[in-house]
């Protein structure tokens, strides 16, 4: 017979009093879990099968609930990543990365803005990477907020698109709204040379948790530029900068940017400069990036999505969510919603999951969920602590949680 942990042991045995709290108030049974319980991935399984954590909730419980959870989450990774905090060194599945910043101007009341600013370099020596770290620390200063200048974790040619920099940012975000009180909608990279590379991979691959971003001198690769559909992105290339035809490219982009937008006229918010005389030092004319950037906030439920997966993948964007195996390939979704209805336009995956709270649609009414002339999906979705629970552990993000979804089939000819 298999004995079962005394936590868990001790939650099954909770279970009938929790359950009969959570007739008259789930988040008081809420309450009386988290006593003893902290929030991680480890736990969401116990905690999803407690009644209240599926019973459905109002809009003001649901405010509750995840003021509550996102209160004890802070405090247990407030905690636990001090050490971390204080040692500038992030490390994850043996990898590195140090970080240096510094504050400018007077806090706002709701949160800093943060500025990532990647260095060039790569594929080189390390000391190479490390004088390439420190330049970048000297070159932009906003007006207001923390710019931040992290040391990439190698010194490979691809520095900042390797798979582990998505994971390295998403905790480097989350130590900074921990310790720094940065407002999580006003977050906004930026590069130089390589770190140029990274943006134009990594902007696409993580607008959701972004306001903004800024490439300079850098070059694509292969990435394409459809998820940028919600997110503001500047280009600044030396007009004489012709080492891999980054210049030409960044015209290339140009020319996409501006056709997506005559398609999408409400997408694509751009500007892309070629600055006249220069190279591949554009003898900091590109410092205009900043504060251009810093007059946008991200848009966290934008009523339409372009999502293309690249090499490295993602299982959320903003309102979508779909498995791991359907992350693969390099899959493309389109996705409107107007008012209580998404139309799935356009799909690579046979399956994928709305994400729905109070600030997307009205829950007091039923989703419907479209595609093409077929009706997917047409009822009332529940809120509940499971669903807001696991949504917060999914991203550590206060401001983008969700209290319910819901999974629909798409015709076999929309994945095609």
């Amino acid at each position: 017979m298999k004995t079962l942990a005394f936590p868990v042991l001790l939650s099954l045995l909770l279970l009938p009093t929790l359950n009969a709290v959570a007739a008259e108030d789930p988040n008081s049974a809420l309450n009386a879990w988290l006593a003893d319980h902290d929030l991680t991935a480890a736990n969401l399984p116990a905690l999803q099968q407690a009644e209240f954590a599926t019973t459905a909730l109002t809009a003001v419980q649901t405010k509750v609930a995840a003021a509550t959870l996102w209160a004890k989450r802070r405090a247990l990774l407030t905690e636990s990543r001090k050490a971390e905090f204080d040692s500038r060194v992030i490390t994850l599945n043996g990898k590195s990365m140090p970080f240096w910043y510094k504050a400018f101007g007077d806090a706002p009341a709701d949160g800093r803005r943060l500025f990532i600013s990647m260095h060039g370099g790569g594929g080189a020596p390390a000391r190479v990477n490390d004088q390439q770290y420190e330049n970048q620390k000297r070159l932009y200063q906003p007006e207001e907020g923390i710019y931040l200048v992290p040391r990439a974790p190698t010194n490979t040619w691809n520095l900042w698109h390797e798979a582990h920099i998505d994971d390295f940012f998403d905790r480097l975000i989350t130590d900074m709204i921990l310790f720094e009180n940065v407002n999580p909608d006003r977050v906004y990279i930026m590069g130089y040379s390589a770190g140029g590379d990274g943006v134009y991979q990594l902007a696409p691959r993580m607008a959701d948790r972004l306001a903004a971003a800024s490439m300079m001198a850098g070059h694509p690769n292969e990435t394409q530029p459809d998820s940028l559909r919600n997110l503001p992105f500047t280009i600044h290339m030396g007009a004489l900068d012709r080492a891999y035809r980054r210049n030409a490219i960044a015209g290339e982009w140009k020319v996409k940017l501006k056709t997506l937008r005559e398609a999408d006229p409400d997408g694509y918010p751009h500007e892309v400069t070629l600055h006249e005389g220069r190279a591949h030092w554009m003898n900091l004319e590109d410092r205009v990036a900043v504060p251009w950037m810093a007059r946008f906030e991200r848009n966290r439920f934008p009523n339409r999505i372009v999502w293309k997966q690249d090499d490295v993948t993602h299982e959320r964007f903003y309102w979508l969510q779909v498995s791991a195996d359907n992350a693969k390939g390099r899959p493309r979704m389109v996705a409107t919603r107007s008012g209580n209805t998404v139309t799935i336009g356009q799909s690579d995956v046979g399956e994928v999951t709305i994400l729905a709270n109070d600030e997307i649609f009205n829950l007091t009414e039923p989703i419907t969920v479209r595609h093409a002339d077929s009706q997917l999906f047409a009822g009332k979705v529940d809120r509940t602590i499971a669903a807001l629970a696991q949504s917060l552990l999914e991203r550590d993000d206060p401001r983008l949680v969700f209290s319910a979804s819901v999974t629909v089939t798409l015709p076999q000819a929309a994945a095609n």
